[in-house]
């Protein structure tokens, strides 16, 4: 599904992206993983152009992706930060984000699912920052893309929204979707990703499951496997 060929990028002085390279099959729950200031990021955004190489190349479904745009109507992508039009209500952004995707959209669901229907006529600056990672969600998940990107998708969840955001993750892979999430919370990585992949200095650590993971470390759970990684690395 992506492939990244010897991906290079520098901000000023700062060479975040080190030669990564990476191929991520299609299908599946993919975990990005890594301390802050790993490159992690900035790989995210070089698969959706938000940010374009200095080096190398970045495929999806066979074609290369670099300097173009058009590849992105078939991305579904979450931001880590829920940034929406504070005088907006919850029903005017799904109807503008609809008519901007001019993609087939099945968000009434959603909307149950997360419990929106009472939220739907409220302003977006007057949410909380739970509600408005509700509508960021539902944003998200309504287009019917191969490639879903989730950065920190659990951020201001309550425990059954949670709950109900692993089961939505879980029913896209069962359509054959393949799913990149980036989060520093180790237990939702440990209980929903297929694969991991550990970024450290800007360069691939680490890619395979957790209990490969696990084994590799002598440890029990993923947070002590990172925690680690990242002691044997700085000793």
């Amino acid at each position: 599904m992506i492939q990244i060929q010897d991906l290079y990028k520098r901000f000023g002085k700062v060479q975040v992206l080190k030669g990564v390279n990476l191929d991520i099959g299609r299908g599946g729950i993919f975990a990005i993983l890594g301390p802050n200031g790993s490159g992690k990021t900035t790989l995210i955004k070089s698969i959706l152009g938000m940010v374009v190489a200095d080096k190398g190349d970045i495929k999806i479904a066979d074609k290369s992706v670099l300097r173009k745009f058009e590849y992105r109507k078939n991305i579904d992508y979450l931001p880590q930060i829920a940034n929406f039009p504070a005088n907006l209500t919850v029903s005017e952004l799904i109807g503008m984000i609809r008519n901007l995707r001019a993609k087939t959209s099945s968000h009434e669901q959603l909307i149950d699912l997360f419990d929106l229907t009472p939220f739907l006529n409220q302003k977006l600056g007057n949410l909380s920052g739970g509600t408005r990672q509700k509508v960021n969600l539902v944003l998200t998940f309504m287009f019917d893309s191969e490639l879903i990107i989730l950065d920190e998708p659990t951020t201001g969840l309550d425990p059954v929204s949670l709950i109900r955001l692993k089961q939505r993750i879980e029913e896209e892979k069962k359509k054959g979707k393949t799913i990149l999430i980036s989060s520093h919370i180790m237990s939702f990585v440990e209980e929903i990703a297929d694969e991991i992949v550990f970024l450290l200095d800007g360069k691939i650590h680490f890619k395979g499951t957790v209990s490969d993971l696990m084994k590799q470390t002598g440890q029990q759970n993923l947070e002590y496997a990172i925690a680690n990684i990242l002691t044997d690395n700085h000793a």
